[in-house]
């Protein structure tokens, strides 16, 4: 057991100790005892400390000086619960057989105790015994970090067996067939009561969960099973049931227990594809227009995933067939930032629509286009996505953009153009605005003496004249001078 001291009966002697040590001299005699205890002392046989030594510093300065133990009674520098002990031990002492041990809890520097493990044995011929300490200090502190690890040992257990009475809870409760699979193998490790339907008197534990499907749909499960082992997470997919021949929805996810990759599996109950593909005539005349209506329409998934575009959205995001658009983040073509998309998904999460957004559509190739766009939110299949018309705005602004000299805009032009243009171009087009402003009324106040506004505005002349060209406030013919 950790820490137990050898019993007396345990020790074995030297054979020859007179041979093998010699006659030892007090000075090698005091050394050997320094070096085989912790602390050793040195009492009479009324209990008082005529000497002491330490092995360590440490030790010394814990336990106090050796100068104020001696003379002192053995019996006065321990706890009370120690006292006893100390006494057997001295009493009990004899020059032929060392003691048992005891633990002795001595009083330390500041009345901390100190516990030490001790035996003690007679000097022959000699009123005195010499008593052999242990510091037990690093084990108490050994043991102390051992129960410490045992009580978190003890918290994280129950924490899972919380978790796990959780998990089985809401496994064994939950109306849908979940199953659990090996991703090596595709055999069910694990299935809640729900799935118990699925093979109806077959057991389900260790069953290749594709026997359950009609052999059709088992290509679409394998093809599921191999995405969700790359990537991680796979489209939902629609299968059918062998037994009763039901469509229905399978989610999968990956996750791993114990260094093994296994598939959560949940079936859910599939739309009918009938009532999909079935359309009043005027709604299939809707759909015919907005894949072939200039601006362009996307709809995604509440993540921002595309599920499909018309035709107008490939031409502007310079895509050449709709797959390659199909599960991307629509972040990839749109905005000037991240924060765009944010932006727009944000709102119709909240159930709001919006209106006229302004920002910037990136083509593949490099172009961008100014756009403008409207979406809302909407359920199809049982499912939330969201949908956005997106329209090419950037003829508005394409004179303005053409002219060699900007002409400094007003203040609703400006307010306009805000999600339009970077943040840095607005500040300095604000700046020209408030610029031409004060010109303009320091020249009405001094009745267009050019020399008086300079002064007004704290410009010099020439300043005033190069900001007067550069407004236009003044003809080419004009020399300047107010």
């Amino acid at each position: 057991m950790l820490g137990r001291m050898p019993r007396s009966e345990d020790v074995i002697s030297f054979a020859a100790a007179r041979e093998s040590l010699g006659t030892l001299d007090p000075e090698t005699t005091a050394r050997l005892l320094t070096a085989a205890a912790d602390v050793a002392l040195v009492v009479d046989e009324d209990g008082v400390i005529q000497d002491i030594a330490f092995s360590s510093d440490d030790l010394a300065r814990d336990l106090g000086a050796a100068e104020p133990l001696r003379g002192r009674l053995w019996a006065d520098t321990v706890a009370e619960d120690s006292r006893a002990k100390v006494i057997e031990l001295i009493r009990e002492a004899r020059p032929d057989e060392a003691t048992r041990w005891r633990h002795v809890n001595h009083i330390g520097a500041g009345g901390t105790a100190v516990p030490v493990m001790f035996s003690a044995i007679k000097v022959a011929d000699a009123p005195r015994a010499v008593a052999f300490g242990r510091d037990l200090r690093p084990l108490s502190a050994l043991q102390q970090r051992l129960v410490e690890a045992q009580a978190s040992m003890e918290r994280d257990y129950s924490r899972l067996r919380q978790a796990e009475t959780r998990y089985r809870l809401l496994f064994q409760t939950a109306t849908e067939p979940v199953l659990i699979l090996d991703a090596t193998s595709g055999r069910i490790v694990e299935a809640n009561p729900a799935a118990a339907s699925l093979a109806r008197d077959k057991r389900l534990v260790g069953t290749p969960f594709a026997d359950l499907l009609d052999p059709a749909s088992r290509d679409t499960l394998v093809a599921l099973v191999a995405q969700v082992r790359a990537t991680g997470r796979g489209d939902d997919i629609t299968v059918r049931l062998a037994t009763d021949q039901r469509a229905v929805r399978l989610s999968a996810t990956l996750f791993r227990q114990d260094g093994s990759l296994l598939v959560l599996v949940r079936l859910s109950d599939a739309p009918s594809a009938e009532a999909g593909l079935v359309l009043p005539q005027d709604k299939t005349k809707l759909l015919k227009l907005v894949e072939r209506a200039p601006d362009a329409f996307v709809v995604t998934e509440t993540d921002g995933r595309v599920i499909t575009a018309n035709a107008a959205f490939l031409d502007m995001t310079q895509v050449a067939a709709e797959e390659q658009v199909r599960g991307q983040s629509l972040e990839r073509w749109l905005g000037r930032s991240a924060v765009d998309l944010d932006v727009l998904l944000a709102t119709l999460r909240g159930g709001a629509p919006v209106r006229l957004f302004a920002t910037q559509l990136r083509g593949e190739l490099g172009a961008t286009t100014e756009v403008e766009i409207s979406a809302v939110s909407l359920v199809n299949g049982g499912k939330p996505c969201f949908g956005f018309a997106i329209r090419d705005v950037g003829r508005r602004f394409a004179p303005a953009q053409a002219t060699q000299t900007p002409v400094t805009r007003s203040v609703e032009q400006l307010t306009e153009l805000i999600g339009r243009v970077p943040l840095k171009d607005l500040v300095r087009e604000a700046t020209d605005v408030i610029e031409r402003l004060c010109i303009e009324a320091a020249l009405e106040l001094t009745n267009d003496n050019r020399a008086s506004a300079a002064e007004m505005l704290g410009l010099s002349r020439q300043s005033l004249y190069v900001k007067l060209r550069r407004y236009g406030l003044v003809g080419p013919e004009d020399g300047g001078e107010g």
